[in-house]
């Protein structure tokens, strides 16, 4: 069964940033993709690299280690009609973030 968990201040993620957290014995990378924050898997299913670490252009994230591109919002590839990374319900409470898993 899903669950809220608290993950951190809405502040500790400026927009344009991403950040990784382990929440409920899962890696989480969040995104904020313009004032929304977005959450999926950390692993990049290639091989594994920290999505966290990448480079946020708009709502898509590049893989640090071999350039795979992937849209935060929904997990997939652009241009992909099929998930490539687990996504995340993200609620925003006051200024805390948390994260349903």
């Amino acid at each position: 069964m899903s669950q809220r968990h608290p993950v951190t201040a809405l502040a500790s993620l400026p927009p344009g940033s991403g950040r990784a957290f382990t929440v409920a014995g899962q890696r989480i990378a969040f995104f904020n993709v313009a004032g929304a924050v977005h959450a999926t898997e950390d692993a990049c299913p290639h091989s594994g690299a920290p999505l966290s670490e990448g480079q946020l252009n708009g709502c898509v994230v590049t893989c640090p280690w071999h350039n795979i591109r992937f849209d935060v919002t929904s997990g997939r590839m652009p241009g992909s009609k099929e998930n490539s990374l687990a996504v995340y319900p993200v609620f925003i409470n006051g200024d805390q973030i948390e994260v349903e898993v």
